[in-house]
């Protein structure tokens, strides 16, 4: 009698025919890599500086505060009228508004460097994103890899589990002989040696991931790690937009806008005052202003030491960036040049390589078989097939890395 789905089973199905996020709920590496900029503390952080920075733009173009005074002015300590407040014409009480102004060179620097400021945290923010997508992204891939080894090794226990159980007859019969099986044995005691390692590799490489995607670190991996091409000139040609080399930018201009302010210092600061003063009721009262002017002097000991100290300071990050440039640009040539072994390596083993060690365990297995060959043989043959295999997931592995490192250095603002 044919058997029918139930309801429930039916429902289920069509939720996920109409949802296929729901069918594949596991861990892809463009959900690892959101997740890693959603919670990385690091880009918490340095949002928060970017915000700090914003939020004093502001104040980099307000006035200073103006100070409120209050005083007594020619109060006489002596004679029959001392310390009295009224009697003497020239005693006054004074209240007074003093407000200091820089010189507009100075504001428009200050406004220059909260500026640069701004743009430098952003710069920052940027390659702060790029170094969370990038260890996030190596994180999965280390994962995914490991993975790849272990199901590897567990392939190979069950093909020699399946030798074992087999020896039994063919020792029986006459056709192994009884050190055979304790060879076997032996090799899988070595395999279960490497599977002990593939798990500690997970583990280990589950726990990276956890830092940056937290409890999903533990669900199922869902697709394959991409292998975008590269082309290498286009790389090369975006080794000025590398994420350490767009901070300098702003960072020069925030050095030449305090190089600008101390310049500044040179022309000196104004100021203002106005203040009433009141007298005794049987005088009048008075009001009284002032302008108050910086005489900068002795420049060459004050102000000018320390604009050279700030144009210092541009020269250096300049210098500090060529060298930043060139380094990044040998760290590229060196991971392209590895990245063309390594697709070479790739393709000759997953060609020629494995089909070699494929030929090499079926000519080992039928010579053992037909009786002209013996156990050792086939062991050998299939170690060898087996790190073929394994060379070649570490050879993916590789390449994958570089090629999250190649995608990850330009920083788009």
């Amino acid at each position: 009698m044919p058997s029918f789905p139930s309801r429930r089973c039916l429902g289920l199905a069509l939720v996920l025919q109409c949802c296929p996020a729901l069918a594949a709920a596991g861990l892809s590496l463009a959900e690892a890599t959101r997740l890693a900029r959603e919670q990385a503390p690091s880009l918490v952080s340095q949002q928060l500086a970017l915000d700090g920075a914003r939020d004093q733009l502001p104040a980099a173009t307000t006035l200073p505060d103006p100070r409120l005074t209050l005083g007594v002015d020619n109060l006489p300590i002596s004679g029959a009228d001392r310390y009295s407040l009224s009697a003497e014409a020239m005693t006054m009480r004074r209240l007074g508004l003093v407000q200091e102004v820089p010189n507009r060179a100075k504001r428009e620097a200050r406004a220059a460097s909260a500026q640069a400021k701004v743009a430098r945290e952003q710069s920052l923010l940027v390659a702060a994103q790029l170094a969370v997508q990038r260890d996030a992204a190596l994180a999965w891939a280390a994962v995914y890899y490991a993975e790849q080894r272990a199901a590897r090794l567990g392939e190979l226990e069950r093909e020699n589990r399946l030798l074992i159980d087999t020896l039994d007859a063919r020792i029986a019969a006459g056709r192994a002989m009884p050190a055979e099986r304790t060879m076997a044995r032996q090799e899988g005691l070595a395999l279960a040696d490497r599977r002990d390692d593939a798990k500690r590799d997970i583990a280990k490489s589950r726990s990276a991931l956890r830092r940056w995607v937290g409890a999903r670190a533990d669900d199922a991996l869902d697709g394959d790690p991409p292998l975008p091409p590269l082309q290498p000139e286009a790389v090369r040609a975006g080794l000025h937009r590398h994420a350490e080399i767009a901070p300098y930018a702003a960072m020069q201009d925030l050095a030449r806008a305090e190089a600008s302010e101390a310049e500044a210092e040179q022309n000196g600061d104004w100021g203002w005052e106005v203040s009433y003063n009141k007298r005794g009721s049987q005088y009048g009262d008075m009001v009284s202003f002032q302008f108050s002017f910086d005489i900068p002097w002795q420049k060459d000991q004050r102000q000018q030491p320390v604009v050279a100290a700030r144009q210092k300071e541009v020269q250096r990050l300049a210098a500090e960036r060529d060298e930043t440039l060139r380094r990044h640009g040998e760290e590229i040539e060196a991971q392209l040049a590895d990245l063309q072994a390594l697709d070479a390596q790739q393709a000759r083993l997953a060609g020629s390589g494995m089909a070699l060690a494929a030929e090499r365990v079926a000519l080992a297995l039928a010579a053992y078989e037909a009786g002209r060959g013996d156990l050792a043989g086939v062991l050998m043959a299939r170690r060898e097939a087996a790190e073929t295999r394994l060379r070649l997931i570490d050879l993916d592995a590789q390449r994958a890395a570089l090629r999250i490192r190649l995608t990850t250095l330009i920083a788009e603002q």
